[in-house]
């Protein structure tokens, strides 16, 4: 069995509230849960309104699938072109 975990940190142009980045933020994760099937949560940065972090997360038995999958969300997320992403981190840890 293998985890994958995706951690993205998005820059948030123009927001100048919570209001505003938490519509931004709940549309990235809804759109990729409902897209993908797949674990989506904002995980840091709660509190700043130009900087929002998500991580994914799959659970699966090929890791080379899995590593496409989570390079496909993050693709999917950019062109929503809702934010800018400033930093992305993939991890497999296999059990």
């Amino acid at each position: 069995m293998t985890v994958g975990i995706a951690k993205i940190s998005f820059f948030l142009p123009g927001v100048m509230s919570l209001k505003a980045k938490r519509k931004i933020v709940k549309s990235l994760v809804e759109k990729s849960k409902h897209r993908f099937n797949v674990s989506v949560a904002e995980v840091a940065d709660q509190d700043v309104y130009q900087r929002a972090t998500i991580a994914i997360a799959v659970v699966g038995n090929n890791g080379r699938e899995m590593n496409s999958l989570l390079d496909r969300v993050i693709d999917f997320m950019e062109s929503l072109g809702l934010a800018e992403i400033m930093d992305q981190e993939i991890e497999l840890i296999s059990m």
